[in-house]
């Protein structure tokens, strides 16, 4: 055999296992909905208590909603369904947390700009006048 032919074997094989190793990893483990639809849930309860029912609420009705549906394709034993709608439901509950956190901050932020308003007001009205 000569050089190019070996270089042009070598080169064949080295691609085969690539082939193989990328069709190993895309095959991966099997989708197990109900460890994340646990992640969304736990989510969806800590956007709950960061406030986000009442501040965004429409946030949280998409991950509650999406929540419902992944639990409601696990009983039927949709896997990978139930799997997305578990990452969407959790990712929504995020946003919805985040969002909760935004308006929370926008409201501190108006309540510190009055005080300080307030202050200086209090300030010129309590200073005596320059000459």
């Amino acid at each position: 055999m000569t050089n190019i032919s070996r270089s042009t074997t070598a080169a064949a094989a080295a691609a085969c296992a690539v082939a193989l190793l990328l069709a190993a990893c895309a095959s991966g483990p099997a989708v197990i909905p109900s460890e994340k639809i646990a992640v969304a849930r736990a989510e969806v309860q800590r956007a709950e208590q960061s406030g986000a029912p009442e501040l965004a609420p429409v946030q949280m009705a998409a991950a509650r909603d999406k929540l419902a549906s992944a639990e409601r394709a696990e009983a039927h034993r949709d896997n990978q369904p139930a799997a997305d709608l578990a990452d969407q439901a959790n990712v929504d509950a995020l946003y919805a947390e985040a969002s909760a956190q935004q308006q929370k901050s926008l409201k501190a932020e108006a309540d510190f700009d009055a005080s300080m308003q307030a202050l200086r007001h209090e300030t010129l009205r309590n200073s005596p006048p320059t000459q």
